[in-house]
């Protein structure tokens, strides 16, 4: 069986865990532990290691989704998953930055360690005070127009919503080369 290894990264509150709990065709794998510090204000828990679910793709081939940590003290998972992972999706969550920087942080700690295909995900896009795509691409550096990172809108709790996500970065994957050129274990 063919396995094809995503990230999924974000910071605390973006919708890692419901997007992996959303699409994985299996329960899934959680470290979820009550917040103890500033995250407790955010939300009641929070993952500590890391989210781990599966979806089919094809009778030979699956994808297994990890989620990350949105602490920064928890970074070193985020390096321990990204090393051997295909791709991976940044979510963002659109109305809050003051997250912003730290988005930045996470893209900085992860593009150091690999070169792999990435797609942004906005998140939270239907709250009133939600940035605009256009407004999120300044804010995150994002500018580059020879590399530009596809964004997507994403509901982490709508099935559809998370396909079509994934179907982003896959496309991103395969465009990029490396479909061609990474034999999947």
């Amino acid at each position: 069986m063919e396995i094809l290894r995503i990230v999924v990264t974000g910071t605390v509150g973006a919708g890692k865990t419901s997007f992996i709990q959303t699409i994985s065709e299996i329960e899934v794998v959680n470290t979820d532990r009550r917040a103890t510090d500033e995250t407790a204000q955010l939300k009641r828990d929070t993952t500590v290691a890391f989210d781990f679910g599966r979806l089919t793709i094809s009778p030979d081939q699956a994808m297994h989704l990890y989620g990350t940590p949105g602490q920064s003290r928890f970074d070193f998972m985020g390096d321990i998953l990204i090393r051997k992972a295909h791709a991976y999706i940044l979510l963002v969550n659109a109305h809050r930055p003051q997250d912003f920087r730290d988005v930045r942080r996470i893209l900085n700690f992860m593009n150091q360690r690999v070169q792999i295909p990435i797609v942004v995900g906005l998140t939270h896009m239907d709250y009133p005070d939600a940035w605009t795509p256009d407004d999120i691409i300044l804010a995150l550096g994002l500018f580059d127009t020879t590399r530009r990172i596809p964004l997507v809108q994403v509901n982490a709790t709508d099935r559809t919503s998370v396909s079509n996500a994934l179907i982003a970065l896959i496309h991103q994957w395969t465009c990029s080369g490396f479909g061609s050129s990474v034999r999947l274990r």
